[in-house]
């Protein structure tokens, strides 16, 4: 039996070291590149290996600032406040009071710090003075932030001498403190903000502590000039971009990529999009037709799916591809009840009887995901009513647990059963679960008898881990998105051993024979130690089948630059086709939009350029089945390393919103463009 466990809390590390933070920092700085007024100050010691790759980005002069953090007594790392040169001083008075520290060990300490800063002032710079500030951007940069106690030192140190503008930037901080921090400065800039804060160091891969004479050397080396020659990363990512038409890439590419893996898994930004259904269905029928897969796998609810497979297996009561989806009733309906998707399962179907025709394996289509909960109790108990009554009345008992506590909405079971307002159900799922498992048929079974029980435990399953998903949905939200994901990546893995099964004969001679294409988010194909997911704990599906199944499985991303989609405004909300703002500066989409190519793929598996190039964190856009325009970047964006994330990534630069099979009269009408909020 599947067991949840709790993943330990790990550090969100985003940076390899702090050059790397650097280079990412200036990404988002770029619009002051080539100003001669902009100075960049690092705070040393940490801030100058990050303030080095942003001058030497910008073109800009570099500085340093001595800030020295004013520690606790008998607990130095405990800061109390802050100096900097000039003796200006910033202390937290609520932090004082409360540790009881006298006023005599506050100057005491000072005077110690006092010390140590004018020793790093002639330690750093040598004979050579301080650069002028009056009239000048100002960009003050850090390796970090926690409370800002240095860095509001550091600014009020700057503001005296009066620039023209000060700005802060730091690779990680605190929402708190980037806000506190923003309201005090022209501008601020964080390029992470982790949550929940533990340290700076754990934004990085590589905190070492930064030496006095690192710092004198990266003083001593040019930012300006010659010193760095201007990269355009777009240009890199123009020159290894291959042509994909309509998000197809050329079928050597294709065949070249995938090779013999069993598991490919194709993602998508959005699940509201026109062009990424196609593409994905366009090269999902090359998979099946030249490459021999025979099942694809989706982010969509067991029993629905199983539907449409009993369809294009030609074992369903369904006439049409149309009619086959309608058990898709489920809020967002629209991501399978769509035209690309029709069209898909009606080519399936066909595809199936010629296949059969000519003894020819036939290809399956199947759901991952478990919010079917009480559909899929209805599943179980069908089946049983069919094989064995008495086993469903006793399964009728066990899942009438759910009825009593909550009807057929799993989440309000679910807050019930978090909260003490109802009785878990938890022991009914397990033991319905396990008595399915214990009885296995006696004998040789046929095709059509073993695949009507797979279905019948996967919906057993689906109840079992939903009811766990439900429960988790009010606590920690990243047990929740984990639980979710390994029901994904075992239910993946189930159907590949259940498909292998099937045919023994043909497994002994020439090996496993099962080859899946998953069709899911890029938020769930995706490795998630490649974004800020992983720093949070969060699992991937398709982390984990790079973790079970190594070599044998790719995954391919998708991006877009802007268009329309279709989502909703709030969940249970009417499909609305929207418009898709252009994307974030010093975003992946963007850097892709900047090539002027409308439409190709990048491999992410053949080193070069590019890969390094896309090794660097980004943000990256996903929209769900929710669309919130107006709060983009936080509903919408994340870090990512897409080099690492994905095995290839395809960009199609304008989309279009997928079409749903009963479209609402706000979907033909569209949305009207608003003026959207600048500061997001």
């Amino acid at each position: 039996m599947n067991q949840v466990r709790v993943e330990p809390d790990v550090p969100r590390r985003i940076f390899r070291d702090r050059h790397e933070a650097g280079r990412a920092l200036a990404g988002l700085l770029q619009h002051y590149r080539d100003d001669p007024d902009v100075l960049v100050l690092g705070l040393a010691r940490g801030g100058v290996p990050v303030a080095w790759e942003v001058a030497a980005a910008l073109g800009a002069q570099l500085d340093t600032l001595i800030v020295r953090k004013l520690g606790a007594p008998g607990n130095p790392e405990f800061a109390i406040g802050a100096l900097s040169v000039g003796g200006r001083i910033v202390l937290n008075d609520d932090m004082i009071r409360g540790l009881r520290i006298t006023a005599d060990q506050v100057r005491q300490i000072a005077r110690d710090e006092t010390e140590e800063m004018y020793r790093r002032e002639a330690a750093y710079r040598g004979d050579r003075g301080p650069l002028e500030i009056a009239g000048r951007t100002v960009i003050l940069v850090d390796d970090g932030l926690a409370t800002g106690a240095s860095m509001f030192a550091a600014v009020d140190a700057i503001r005296a001498d009066e620039p023209k503008r000060i700005v802060v930037a730091v690779p990680a901080a605190p929402e708190s403190t980037c806000r506190e921090l923003g309201a005090s400065v022209d501008e601020m800039v964080c390029a992470t903000m982790p949550s929940p804060f533990g340290s700076v160091g754990e934004s990085f891969w590589d905190f070492t502590q930064v030496t006095d004479e690192q710092v004198r050397v990266l003083l001593a080396t040019q930012t300006t000039g010659t010193a760095v020659p201007p990269v355009d990363p777009a240009a890199i990512i123009r020159a290894a971009a291959i042509d994909a038409p309509g998000g197809v890439p050329p079928e050597h590419v294709l065949d070249d990529l995938i090779g013999d893996a069993r598991i490919v898994l194709i993602g998508e930004s959005s699940h509201g999009t026109q062009e990424f259904y196609a593409a994905r269905a366009a090269i999902t029928r090359w998979l099946i037709e030249h490459k021999g897969f025979t099942a694809v796998a989706a982010e969509a609810d067991w029993p629905d799916a199983y539907r449409v497979n009993r369809y294009v297996q030609g074992r369903g009561t369904d006439t049409t591809a149309e009619e086959a989806l309608r058990g898709f009733e489920r809020f967002p309906a629209w991501m399978w009840r769509n035209t690309v998707v029709r069209d898909f399962v009606a080519w399936l179907q066909t595809h199936n009887l010629a296949q059969h025709l000519h003894d020819r394996p036939r290809a399956g289509f199947y759901g991952l995901d478990l919010y079917s909960m009480h559909r899929s109790m209805q599943e179980v108990i069908a089946y049983l009513d069919h094989v064995d009554p008495r086993a469903a009345q006793r399964a009728r008992a066990r899942y009438g647990c759910f009825d009593h506590v909550a009807g057929d909405d799993g989440q309000a079971y679910g807050f019930a059963a978090a909260f003490g307002a109802g009785r878990s159900c938890e022991a009914q799922a397990i033991r319905q679960l396990l008595e399915l498992q214990r009885g296995g048929p006696a004998g040789e079974e046929s095709d059509s008898a073993a695949d009507d029980r797979f279905d019948v435990l996967r919906n057993a399953w689906a109840v079992r881990d939903a009811e766990a998903y439900y429960r988790a949905m009010f606590g920690d939200r990243v047990s929740s998105w984990n639980l979710r994901d390994r029901h994904m990546a075992d239910t993946l893995d189930a159907l590949i051993e259940h498909l292998d099964r099937r045919d023994e004969q043909a497994v002994r001679h020439h090996g496993p024979q099962a080859r899946v294409v998953v069709w899911a988010h890029n938020s769930h194909v995706g490795d998630a130690r490649a974004t800020e997911m992983g720093a949070e704990s969060q699992l991937t599906l398709g982390q984990l089948v790079r973790e079970r199944h190594g070599g044998t499985c790719r995954s391919i991303g998708f991006s877009t630059c802007s268009g329309t989609v279709t989502a909703a405004e709030e969940w249970g909300g009417p499909a609305v086709r929207e418009d898709v703002r252009v994307a974030l500066p010093s975003s992946v989409e963007e850097l892709m939009h900047d090539t002027g190519k409308p439409e190709f793929l990048l491999r992410m598996d053949v080193p070069g350029d590019a890969v390094d190039c896309l090794r660097q964190p980004r943000l990256q856009r996903a929209i769900g089945v929710i669309y919130l325009p107006g709060t983009e970047r936080q509903s919408h964006y994340y870090h990512a390393r897409p080099a690492d994330q994905f095995d290839a990534l395809i960009h199609l630069d304008r989309t279009t919103a997928v079409e749903p099979l009963e479209p609402t009269s706000r979907w033909l009408a569209g949305t009207t463009p608003e003026t959207y909020p600048s500061g997001l």
